[in-house]
């Protein structure tokens, strides 16, 4: 008899495995089918990022998209609502238009800053002058009248405009180090001359304001052919404005050789004051654990160089994406599925930060989250974030993901927190499991990212069916665990000289030297 009862138990518990297991690949298998043949990657890149374009905060179309998610949810029948979490300056970007009229008649291309004042009604042409190379600040003052009434030139002149790549392919050895060499001593000179001035670039900004100039131009080369990365301006009355840097050097080298380039510059934008700011959530609601949470997390916003697309259009077209594969396959999850479509990420992860002081009861419930942030490529690398059980839930969740999928990720246990580049940092600060979803490169760094190249064209969608894929399947492994993930952390070493235990910053020192982190 007893042996008859431990053979059927022993059958139960096979049957029940083999259930879970043909349930699970059913839905992976459902996930698949919907991702890759009736993806809607394309309409919502078209939409998010061609129609509403960039999101920069406080912008109204950072306030269309989050109002075009909330209903693009909704007609997938997911609750959704945008959620205040703070304030902002409104700005709203006009036309920029830069022509240079003498000595030749030629359109540049250019653009103002992000919340830089616009020119008067009509624009200002002006002649161009360079921060001169002075001995010290009293030598600076004394030159300042001679910007008033001009555009001056704070950026350096590059050396060449080819990219690093382009000389390693072509040049000889001997022109290769010529040109490393001159680009270290420019770097170096220009800084030096900034810093001769008495001033930071900031400061440096205000004085050339308070003197009268006309505007502020420069150029900030991504190390990419054609493009400049494009961040927010300093000044508070007159334009500062970004030209690529061909345009740039062109008329750099007009002015040291006694050329005198004029320039007419429109610069329109539109100050709306303070303006709210918000965190797009989406919800899935559980069915047996509500109280407990796996989020798909992604910043919403944007620079304005480009339209955003790969930081972090991609990103949160995914999460959309994801979402809604799930809603119909996976309707009724056991832990509740949120969608954070954060606000703020490129001010200091203003939206996420906020949103896990304003939510304990749902970090303290967090099964896992599962951000994506940098790129457009397949998503490649796994950290555990120092999680010491890591391993063990992570590696279990992505045996279910399809080979062809799970072949290309490296993971790596328990692994350390990777700083505060993106959202899921603002939820491993508070001790809960966020997990960076980090991918291949796709010359991110020197062509999108920030740039006014981050645009549509960029994207590469069988990749982003790839990794809503993945993080479709993630999700509904971690929304079905019967174990609540542990937060259990490595514990830090002690400091060789300080007696103290090690700083993440610290730890992660040697493995950074020498290489971009």
């Amino acid at each position: 008899m007893k042996k008859t009862a431990q053979l059927l138990t022993f059958l139960f518990l096979f049957i029940t495995t083999v259930s879970v297991a043909q349930q699970q690949d059913e839905i992976v298998d459902q996930i698949v089918e919907e991702a890759t043949e009736n993806s809607h990657l394309e309409d919502l890149g078209h939409y998010l990022l061609d129609v509403i374009g960039p999101r920069l905060v406080g912008t109204p179309q950072m306030q269309h998209a989050h109002d075009w998610a909330v209903e693009t949810f909704e007609g997938w029948g997911i609750e959704a609502r945008n959620e205040q979490f703070g304030e902002w300056r409104g700005w709203e970007r006009g036309i920029t238009h830069v022509d240079m009229v003498s000595p030749r008649v030629v359109t540049l291309e250019a653009m103002q800053l992000a919340w830089s004042p616009p020119t008067p009604e009509g624009g200002v042409e002006a002649g161009i002058v360079i921060i001169p190379d002075v001995a010290d600040e009293e030598e600076f003052k004394a030159w300042l009248p001679e910007a008033e009434g001009k555009f001056v030139m704070i950026s350096m002149h590059q050396p060449t405009g080819r990219p690093d790549y382009n000389w390693e392919e072509w040049a000889t050895e001997e022109s290769l180090e010529k040109i490393r060499e001159e680009r270290r001593q420019a770097t170096g000179a220009w800084r030096d001359r900034i810093a001769r001035t008495g001033h930071n670039t900031r400061t440096l900004v205000a004085a050339l304001e308070e003197a009268g100039a006309a505007g502020i131009l420069m150029s900030n080369w991504s190390q990419g052919f054609g493009v400049n990365k494009v961040f927010g301006a300093n000044t508070e009355s007159i334009p500062t404005i970004d030209i690529l840097l061909e345009d740039y050097g062109m008329l750099f080298r007009m002015v040291e050789s006694g050329n005198d380039p004029v320039i007419r510059v429109r610069a329109e934008s539109v100050d709306h004051g303070v303006v709210p700011t918000f965190n797009t959530i989406a919800e899935i609601p559980g069915t047996e654990k509500p109280d407990e949470y796996v989020i798909l997390s992604a910043h919403y916003d944007s620079w304005d160089g480009g339209t955003g697309a790969t930081d972090n259009g991609t990103g949160s077209i995914t999460m959309m994406e994801v979402a809604r594969i799930l809603s119909e396959v996976y309707p009724n999850p056991k832990r509740t599925i949120l969608v954070g479509l954060w606000g703020s990420e490129e001010q200091g992860l203003n939206g996420s930060r906020a949103f896990v002081e304003d939510h304990p009861d749902i970090v303290e419930g967090l099964q896992a989250l599962f951000n994506q942030d940098n790129g457009t490529g397949r998503v490649a690398n796994i950290s555990g974030q120092g999680f010491l059980h890591s391993y063990d839930y992570l590696t279990r969740w992505l045996t279910a993901v399809p080979n062809d999928v799970s072949q290309h990720i490296d993971t790596h246990f328990p692994g350390m927190p990777s700083g505060g580049g993106t959202d899921h940092a603002s939820f491993v600060a508070a001790g809960a499991p966020g997990f960076s979803l980090s991918s291949l490169s796709w010359d991110y760094w020197s062509y999108t990212w920030h740039t006014n190249r981050d645009t549509y064209d960029k994207l590469v969608f069988d990749d982003l069916r790839n990794n809503v894929i993945l993080i479709a399947t993630l999700a509904y492994m971690a929304s079905e665990d019967p174990e609540k993930t542990s937060r259990e952390k490595r514990v830090m070493p002690i400091h060789p000289r300080t007696g103290e235990q090690m700083t993440w910053p610290e730890m992660r020192a040697p493995e950074r030297s020498g290489g971009m982190d």
